[in-house]
């Protein structure tokens, strides 16, 4: 008999998405699945809808909760699923018709702990593009993994476009709380993992939304160094191979912060933190020869000094790290 493949949405406020998410789940060409709902105390109709499929689909199940934020819904639903697979799927993004069947079949075919698809950003003014006919695979080891995933290189942190085994989150779970949730637990989860399989068929269509919890700067924006910063102090004890790879890492959230952070005085600690760190590892991620490009761009116009950096290309070139 297949696995099953628990499917975990966790929900908040999304109703004018919610159903063309749900709908791409439930029509999947690979049919053994638990589609957890998690209802993350819900304001609109969001509740309802989910509701609704459970009553249509028995293979949907709704859990109703206090608002406790997007960890704390995966959470919730990792402790009661029983799949012997899981993936994971934002309220407001929905995946492709064969999205779990490419993504078993990669775990089976190579015997990896982890199968990662391809993933699409799109808005609602532009129409995401399908998979070619010309799909890679690649298959890492957990410290090629490591290393890809922190030299931002084919295999990013998301939780999302990926199945995992189950056994993964036998005793691993997301940090309540926390906007950059899923950087938190990408090391330890690759630690645990013999083998990361990635293809380039794209599965997931990922909705760039204004009214996402990461679409303004703020105080919780920060947390993506405290996260970065423990972990470089981390390796630096223990597994010293990731170090650098870690830094480049670091280096990227250090150009983002900074170049988001607004410039009136209530930000000026951290636009400081930001620039101490990116004077601190320049020189050390300029040599790497494994640095992507647009940290090394961003190498070279620090050199102008962190006013006139700041001037020239907040909001354009290398906002977006």
């Amino acid at each position: 008999m297949a696995p099953t493949v628990s499917v975990i949405v966790p929900v908040y406020n999304v109703a004018d998405y919610l159903p063309q998410c749900i709908d791409s789940i439930v029509r999947q060409t690979y049919t053994r699945l638990e589609v957890l709902l998690v209802d993350d105390g819900s304001t609109d109709s969001s509740g309802d809808i989910c509701d609704q499929w459970a009553a249509r689909d028995a293979r949907i199940r709704v859990i109703h909760k206090l608002n406790g934020g997007l960890s704390d819904a995966r959470n919730a639903a990792l402790d009661v699923m029983t799949g012997q697979m899981v993936m994971m799927v934002d309220g407001d993004d929905y995946v492709s018709d064969d999205c779990v069947e490419t993504l078993v079949k990669l775990m089976d075919d190579t015997q990896c702990d982890v199968a990662i698809g391809q993933w699409c950003m799109f808005d609602d003014n532009n129409q995401p593009r399908s998979s070619s006919h010309s799909d890679s695979i690649q298959v890492f080891d957990r410290e090629q993994a490591i290393k890809r995933v922190f030299y931002q290189d084919t295999l990013t942190n998301s939780a999302c476009s990926r199945l995992f085994k189950a056994t993964l989150f036998d005793n691993l779970r997301f940090p309540v709380g926390m906007l950059y949730e899923d950087l938190a637990v990408v090391y330890p989860l690759l630690m645990s993992v013999r083998t990361v399989t990635y293809t380039s068929h794209i599965v997931y269509y990922y909705r760039q939304r204004q009214a996402s919890i990461t679409g303004h700067f703020t105080d919780q924006r920060t947390q993506v160094l405290d996260i970065l910063e423990d972990l470089e102090h981390q390796v630096a004890s223990h597994d010293v191979q990731f170090l650098p790879a870690v830094q480049s890492r670091l280096l990227s959230a250090y150009f983002n912060i900074l170049l988001l952070a607004p410039g009136d005085s209530r930000y000026r600690a951290v636009i400081d933190r930001c620039w101490e760190g990116v004077c601190r590892l320049r020189c050390a991620c300029m040599v790497d020869g494994n640095v992507r490009l647009k940290n090394r761009l961003g190498i070279m116009a620090s050199l102008l000094g962190k006013t006139l950096f700041r001037h020239l290309f907040s909001g354009k070139l290398l906002k977006k790290y």
